[in-house]
């Protein structure tokens, strides 16, 4: 599996800027006031992370895109 995308859904506004994201994929996901997805990051050299972080969020916000 490869991820190419990952995302934040702001559509409703849900984010609670937990940092959970961050504590599992710091490579990807960096939050500050808000959560924010790293620019330029490794997405399939993070692949776990990236889904267990999916997984783990409390308010599930984080949006990716999976290609076989």
């Amino acid at each position: 599996m490869k991820i190419t995308k990952v995302w934040l859904n702001e559509t409703d506004d849900n984010c609670i800027v937990c940092g959970m994201c961050e504590s599992i994929a710091p490579s990807v996901f960096e939050v500050g006031d808000q959560m924010a997805v790293i620019e330029g990051a490794d997405y399939d050299g993070n692949a776990d992370a990236i889904i267990e972080a999916v997984d783990s969020c409390p308010v599930s916000v984080i949006g990716i895109e999976k290609e076989d």
